[in-house]
Formats: C-alpha cells, structure tokens, sequence
C-alpha cells in the first residue's frame, strides 16, 4: 500500500530545505570561492567540467550556463575522459570536477593528469577532507546537512547546492566580463531574445515588387491595384523627387467609402486621400523597434525609408511574427 502522506507538505519540506541549504552554502563563500572566482577569469582556454552521475548531469548544466554567458566551457565524462577525451584538455585549460565525496573512483584519474601537465583544477565538493579537495586548486565547498531525500541517500539538496554554485560562478564572472544583452544575444542568435537584440529593419523588411509605391498624382483605382497585387494594407506615396509624401492605408480606404459623395471616387488623386507625415523607420533600427511602434501606435505597416526620405521598403507586423520579434 502507498504511504499516505500530506502531499503539499511533503512538496513544500522538500523545497524548503533544499532553499535553506543554498542560504547556508551562501553563508560559506570563502577564499576557495574567490580563488575559483580568479582562476576561471584568467583562464585562457576552456573551463572543462567532469563530473558523473547525478553530479555530471550538473555539470552538463554547469558548462552550457558558463559558455552562455561568456565563459567558454564544455563538459567531459571521466569515463570516456580515461578513453582519450582527456586529450582535448590543453594546458590552457581549466578543469572543474564535480564530487560529492570528492573520492569518487571515476573522477581521481583525473587528478595526475591535471598534475603532470601543470593544468589548473578546482573542485566542487560537499568533503573539503576529500583526496579531490586535497589536490585542488580551489575548493568551493558544496556541504549539506542531509538530502532532501527521506533516505538521504538520493542526491537531491545535494545536486541543488551544487547547481546553484555553478550559477554563482557563471554570473559572477559574466559581471566581470562586462557580458551585455548584446554579447549575450550573439550565443543565442535562434533565441526570441537574440532576434530581438540583433535582428534589424533590413534583416526584416520587404523590398522591390513586394513594396507597394506609388506617385503622388496617382488615382485611387492605381492606389487600389498597387496594394491587391502585393496583399499589404499600406501604400507609399512618393514626390516627384522620390521621396515619401504620405501613405495610402486601409484605414483611409473606409474613410473613403465613407464619404457621402462617391461620385468619380476612383478617379480622384490619392493626394487628395492620402495620410500625411506618416511613421516611417530607417533600415538601420532594431526590428524589435518597429514592433515597439506598432503597438503603441496601433499599425501594422511602417514604410523604410532612407536618410533623404526616399521609401526603399516596408515593414510589416507578419514578417516580425515569421522572426519571432513579437
């Protein structure tokens, strides 16, 4: 028979104390944290983390958070590490070993290795007293009381601690760094946030035959055909020069059909029809801007134009939805 238990509280023992382990773990940052701190900063090549188990599945974490935010790393298993992974690990390199006990049997190959090549080595630990411990370079320690596991066995606060020093770490150094939305946004270029930081009006924009323009002595009928044959709801309007002297929307055509007197109404010059000092954008913005626009000033079109005012393109909310910019 199952164990009857109070769900909610057995949820909210387990989060509680795995919280109060990482305040305690915060209360113990020490010297072997900042020399880890220090040691990760100057390091000229990859941090490489190992670890095994549930502690390697940290790791995995552990290096993809630090190569994110501007810390090159990668993650290696000690297992194939013995099998000839070790030999992607220069003396450049920075090795980050993940270890409870910090005597875990996989895991102490490593340490002759990082010894005969004079490669740096830190160790993520819950046994300052460990072999691992003892050999390190820096020893951030990862203790806990217990785990959250009724057993205490599974690793459970245990991993948590660990995760969130790694966290600690990462960001620590990504500050020192000086890593901003921009940098961070380049090592997610498939990301909602990169395209937002990186994607601009011309990586968006719609050109040539599918960017409706018109002059400015055209009719509405011309106005009318311009905008069917490229399915956009704007229209730009150009001078004689060239240079963009309103637009011609959907929302003008209802105003037009609105008109008591729809006497010759094709015919009439779309001058005559046409919103002036309509938004324009430059090709250089951010698209990110563009949807910005949209949605205060409640549009959906928004005509590129260049420095002198000439409409070169036109921007549309459909192709910001395409790159995931709204």
């Amino acid at each position: 028979m199952p164990e009857k238990i109070d769900i909610k509280q057995e949820a909210v023992r387990v989060l509680t104390e795995e919280a109060n382990a990482i305040l305690d773990a915060a209360g113990r940052i020490d010297g072997g944290f900042l020399k880890a701190v220090e040691i990760l900063f100057s390091c000229k090549g990859h941090v490489v983390v190992v670890g095994v188990g549930k502690s390697g599945l940290i790791g995995h974490k552990i290096a993809a958070t630090l190569a994110s935010t501007g810390t090159p790393a990668f993650f290696i298993h000690p297992t194939e590490g013995g099998h000839g992974d070790y030999g992607m690990i220069t003396e450049k390199e920075v090795i980050l070993a993940i270890s409870n006990s910090g005597n875990t049997e996989e895991i102490l190959p490593i340490l002759p290795f990082a010894n005969r090549f004079g490669i740096r080595l830190i160790a993520m630990t819950g046994n300052p007293k460990s072999r691992m411990a003892l050999e390190a370079d820096a020893v951030i320690n990862c203790a806990i009381i217990k785990e959250a596991c009724p057993l205490n066995l599974a690793p459970t606060t245990s991993t948590t601690v660990t995760l969130a020093l790694g966290d600690a770490l990462a960001i620590t150094l990504m500050r020192m760094r000086n890593f901003d939305q921009e940098a961070f946004a380049l090592r997610h270029p498939k990301g909602r946030l990169g395209k937002q930081l990186t994607l601009r009006i011309v990586d968006v924009m719609t050109t040539d035959k599918r960017n409706p323009v018109i002059p400015v002595n055209a009719t509405l009928k011309a106005a009318l055909l311009e905008m069917t044959s490229n399915k956009v709801g704007l229209c730009s309007v150009v001078n004689a020069e060239g240079k963009l002297a309103g637009v011609f929307s959907d929302g003008d055509l209802r105003r037009c059909l609105n008109r008591t007197d729809k006497n010759g109404l094709l015919d009439i010059p779309i001058s005559e029809l046409m919103s002036k000092n309509p938004t324009t954008i430059l090709p250089d913005r951010m698209a990110v801007e563009a949807a910005r626009i949209m949605e205060e000033k409640f549009i959906t079109s928004i005509p590129v134009v260049t420095d002198e005012g000439r409409p070169i393109g036109m921007v549309h909310i459909h192709e910001l939805l395409q790159h995931n910019i709204i």
